[in-house]
């Protein structure tokens, strides 16, 4: 028989004492017990020493505080082993109640853990950067930092150290489509992209300060997902939709033919609005009404600018915001965060492989 393979509880271990103490030899209640001798000496020892709180202490406290009990012994076998004591090894685990197949199963497993050590290290960094980061993120994130792991092991660890992301807010709707102006069908649905600037979608939400709201239009790049113009304004006129197309204009300089794809607000049907549009021979589309889906690009852009920044910050004033918002598209957005319809990689990033590919291609 095993003898290290079997545990012993508090009131089997008492009643072997109680044995003896009613006269019984060692070798006798040893037998009857199948226990080494030496086991029977340590437990008597044990139930002298400490009374009604022998036998807790070790396994007990263990368990309570959600440790097995053989992970908080192995460390102190294997120092023993490695001081290379006189007692048997075989004993010294009969007498601390584990097994050696155990033991020796943890000592060949350890390097894992340590390793595990150092990428719960990396993986906590992630998660202060990205708060908002779900598994596959966190797993993109570490691959691009070196580490060879897959989002199985990276949910596991994440789960065991309590990493979750931060949860989404409801979406909130603040198109006002009821007006006279144009309204323009919907080209984007027809569209199957193959590069940048074929297809520009734009939106606008609401910001909230600490005594009054404030108005973002935002322009991307369907493609690429980059963020090529926005403006944050006080109100909903429609200097705050111009400026924002304004400067995709300077930035991307689109030859003739681009799409530009909105929902039916009134500020997107203005005629200013219309006819720059127009006067750089861009296209005009629009969503179905009431239906945020057919821009569903921008408003991922919006839920994930609400998210990641707006909700973690209580802006005092419209400079502020425009600062710290600023920041998040061009530093952030733009330049760091992962996109997983890009291969998990920022907008710019995707956007130069594209430049390099092109070129190579020219070249060959």
């Amino acid at each position: 028989m095993n003898l290290s393979r079997r545990q012993f509880t508090k009131e089997f271990k008492e009643a072997a004492v109680r044995r003896l103490e009613l006269g019984a030899s060692v070798a006798e209640v040893a037998r009857a017990c199948e226990v080494n001798a030496n086991v029977l000496h340590r437990w008597r020892r044990e139930l002298r020493d400490h009374g009604a709180k022998a036998f807790t202490a070790c396994r007990g406290a263990a368990e309570a505080a959600g440790i097995g009990y053989p992970r908080l012994v192995y460390p102190y076998l294997e120092k023993e082993m490695n001081l290379a004591t006189l007692i048997p090894f075989e004993r010294l685990c009969a007498l601390a109640e584990v097994s050696r197949a155990g033991f020796y199963r943890w000592r060949r497993l350890l390097p894992v853990r340590l390793r595990n050590l150092d990428l719960r290290d990396e993986m906590q960094r992630v998660a202060l950067e990205w708060p908002c980061y779900g598994r596959r993120r966190v797993t993109a994130e570490l691959r691009r930092r070196g580490w060879t792991v897959n989002h199985k092991r990276v949910r596991r660890l994440m789960q065991e150290d309590n990493l979750l992301c931060l949860r989404r807010r409801k979406f909130v709707v603040t198109t006002d489509s009821n007006h006279d102006r144009p309204v323009y069908p919907n080209l984007a649905g027809e569209l199957v992209l193959s590069g940048i600037d074929q297809l520009w979608v734009a939106d606008i939400t609401y910001i909230r300060l600490e005594t009054e709201f404030v108005y973002l239009a935002v322009m991307l790049d369907a493609y690429s997902r980059r963020v090529i113009g926005w403006a944050l304004e006080r109100t909903l006129e429609d200097d705050l939709t111009l400026a924002a197309l304004r400067m995709a204009l300077r930035l991307r300089s689109p030859a003739p033919g681009v799409v530009h794809h909105s929902d039916r607000g009134v500020q997107y049907a203005s005629k200013d609005y219309t006819d720059l549009l127009n006067e750089h021979k861009i296209q005009i589309s629009m969503s179905g009404k009431g239906n945020p889906y057919d821009n569903a690009t921008c408003e991922s852009f919006m839920k994930t600018l609400k998210y990641e920044e707006v909700y973690r910050q209580e802006y005092r004033d419209l400079a502020e915001a425009r600062a710290s918002i600023e920041r998040f598209i061009e530093k952030v957005y733009n330049h760091k965060r992962l996109h997983s319809a890009l291969g998990y990689r920022p907008p710019e990033e995707f956007e130069r492989g594209l430049v390099a590919r092109a070129a190579a291609e020219a070249l060959a």
